[in-house]
């Protein structure tokens, strides 16, 4: 009775294991068809993107690229995608927002850093060091919450580095980091510049908050 049991049991074991395995291999293997149809499907926006807008070439494939790789990872939106193009000058809305569901692209004004280029012009020389004064360049993820600064009361988003070239980029600067946010300012609309924040037109900024939350940002400055 003892060794019949004992045999079952093994049998049992075996099924078990069986199933397990199968299930692992099935699972896998739907996430290998669920990834192959969202890059499919992310190609295709790319190429609509790159058709039809004016953005940089090289910003894009670059910034499409990162982000296939490291959506996940990242925990990036699956909703838009930015790209702050300042090969372009202050006067032309360099700032892109893709929708990655129908490649609609959104546009607006984005200012530089007060020393990496002229007032309206595009930016020169980029940083992302403390105490530059100078535009941040490489990947960031938009934080999901809107706050509220204490001197001037902006509202703002922050960011984050992804790279180890501006990984201290978004933090605290009592934290050794570099204190860089998403932000409104007037100065703006008439290409005015910032201490390397990334600012935006006061009008725009519920539309673009909305937009942005969790989302990929890439600085692009030609590098």
């Amino acid at each position: 009775m003892i060794s019949k049991f004992l045999y079952k049991r093994e049998i049992l074991k075996k099924l078990l294991l069986f199933f397990i395995v199968v299930l692992f291999f099935s699972e896998t293997l739907l996430a290998k068809e669920s990834w192959k149809k969202e890059s499919k499907r992310l190609t295709r926006i790319y190429k609509k993107v790159a058709k039809k807008s004016s953005v940089s070439k090289k910003a894009l494939r670059k910034a499409f690229s990162y982000y296939k790789k490291n959506r996940k990872k990242k925990g990036l939106s699956r909703r838009y995608l930015a790209i702050a193009d300042y090969t372009k000058t202050a006067k032309h809305k360099r700032l892109y927002i893709i929708n990655l569901r129908n490649g609609k692209t959104f546009r607006h004004k984005i200012a530089h850093g007060k020393y990496s280029g002229v007032i309206g012009g595009r930016v020169r020389k980029s940083s992302n060091k403390r105490g530059t004064h100078m535009t941040p360049y490489g990947f960031f993820k938009v934080g999901s919450k809107v706050g509220k600064t204490k001197k001037k009361h902006y509202r703002y988003l922050n960011v984050k580095g992804l790279q180890w070239s501006n990984r201290k980029v978004g933090y605290p600067s009592y934290k050794g980091g570099r204190d860089v946010i998403i932000h409104p300012a007037r100065y703006v609309k008439t290409g005015g510049r910032s201490h390397g924040c990334f600012a935006i037109q006061n009008r725009e900024k519920w539309a673009i908050f909305k937009r942005l939350k969790n989302a990929l940002f890439y600085s692009y400055t030609g590098r």
